[in-house]
């Protein structure tokens, strides 16, 4: 396999959710370091993300008494909203110009696994969702900080409910297990030392309001992980997040999500020694420039969200604009992901999880309703004597593999045909 192919092609759907039409010759012609340092430059202004206007996503109030005239018109608003807001997300990847941004924040979305079906109110996650995309390519203390005092992952880790006579374990048990230190990090005793330090926290369910209840809190002092101290929120994730385990952890994580779910991580990894300062977008960039990237044993399947961005980016198409935005979520449900529904804390599963026959057969109905929407110009305007070797820039494929190289020839000169075979082909549903 031509390496230069195999890098640019991993820059595109890696960082960021596959080429528009012709994006991906270009890159070829410009070379790998110019197209590396494009996708690692953040711009003042993303052009096409700035286009996306913002939904209006509002504070719903508290649920209606069971049978007023206020519970129809209430669950409406909350469908709309959360309906809304999944769209201006998936939106905002197919019409970003920089694909790192929108991709770290879908990373993180999955790493600090939030559900709307426990919040139910959209504008929680909506508020969410911004801080994580504030701070996709920042610092990871400052994230944490700010994670730790998200109204949303509180509710969602029953953090409300904790007080100084019942503290409850769940957001401190995974603050520590899969959000900053990873498995086997810490011990019962821990748990119940940070179960103690983050008492107090009060939130509304409505719009995501955090505050402290001191009558609620338990300031004594707590030792945890062998020190002892009257934490905070801040000062507790500075202390996580400078330990080394944070740094083996998330480099883990990167490594995991953006190189490989099926083989170990070298020790030639570059990026726990770029995440020194806890910067991820240092650890980024090492990840980016790592030798991982040109060595072809590593692949990674597309989850079903990234398989239909980068798909509708192919086929220059709108999630909003699309007919029947129900029919679309109905479509990643089937395949088992929907934007703000990962289905537990810790997120949703990743490499072959999401290749069997049933979900071959949707994926195969879901490309098919996509193609009749598109124009197929990036097909179309490629000629059908070059179509075979040129589909492949389109698609930002490395190459074709023999048996889809034999069913693509096929129909040459059936474009929607063609188009559903380069869609569902194994060489674009995984990362080569």
């Amino acid at each position: 396999m031509n390496a230069k192919r195999l890098e640019t092609s991993r820059l595109f759907h890696r960082f960021g959710f596959g080429p528009r039409p012709g994006e991906y010759a270009l890159a070829m012609k410009d070379g790998i370091v110019a197209t590396r340092n494009k996708f690692l430059t953040v711009p003042a202004i993303d052009i096409g993300a700035s286009k996306v206007v913002d939904p209006v996503i509002t504070d719903l109030g508290p649920r209606p008494a069971p049978n007023s005239a206020e519970v129809v018109p209430f669950a409406i608003a909350m469908r709309t909203q959360t309906q809304d807001l999944i769209l201006w997300w998936l939106d905002r990847m197919v019409l970003s110009d920089h694909g790192l941004t929108e991709r770290l924040t879908w990373f993180w979305h999955g790493h600090w696994a939030t559900s709307i079906q426990k919040i139910e109110y959209a504008l929680p996650m909506f508020i969410q969702n911004k801080t994580l995309r504030t701070n996709a390519l920042g610092n990871f203390t400052t994230m944490t900080k700010a994670m730790l005092n998200d109204g949303a992952l509180q509710f969602w880790l029953d953090g409300q409910d904790s007080t100084s006579k019942a503290p409850n374990e769940n957001l401190g048990r995974e603050l520590m297990e899969l959000f900053v230190l990873g498995v086997n990090h810490y011990t019962e005793d821990d748990v119940k030392a940070i179960a103690r330090a983050l008492t107090g926290y009060q939130v509304v369910r409505s719009n995501g309001l955090v505050s402290i209840n001191q009558n609620r809190r338990d300031a004594n002092p707590v030792t945890l992980l062998g020190k002892t101290g009257a934490f905070s929120s801040d000062s507790l994730a500075e202390f996580l997040s400078a330990r080394d385990d944070c740094a083996a952890f998330i480099t883990q994580r990167l490594w995991f999500r953006f190189i490989s779910s099926t083989e170990d991580m070298p020790a030639s990894f570059s990026v726990k020694g770029a995440f020194a300062n806890r910067n991820i977008s240092s650890a980024v960039n090492a990840m980016a420039n790592d030798q991982s990237m040109s060595d072809e044993r590593y692949s990674l399947v597309k989850s079903p969200v990234e398989w239909f961005v980068s798909a509708c980016r192919a086929l220059e198409l709108v999630p909003s604009q699309l007919v029947k935005a129900g029919q679309l979520t109905n479509f990643l449900d089937n395949l088992g992901q929907d934007p703000f529904s990962p289905p537990n804390v810790g997120g949703w599963p990743s490499g072959g999880a999401w290749l069997s026959s049933a979900t071959a057969q949707y994926r195969l109905a879901f490309a098919a309703w996509l193609i009749k929407q598109s124009s197929l110009n990036g097909l179309n305007n490629l000629p059908i004597a070059s179509r075979l070797l040129k589909s492949a820039d389109w698609l930002g494929v490395p190459q074709w593999g023999a048996r889809t190289e034999a069913a693509l020839r096929s129909s040459l000169d059936n474009s929607a045909q063609f188009a559903l075979l380069a869609l569902c082909s194994p060489e674009y549903i995984v990362s080569a």
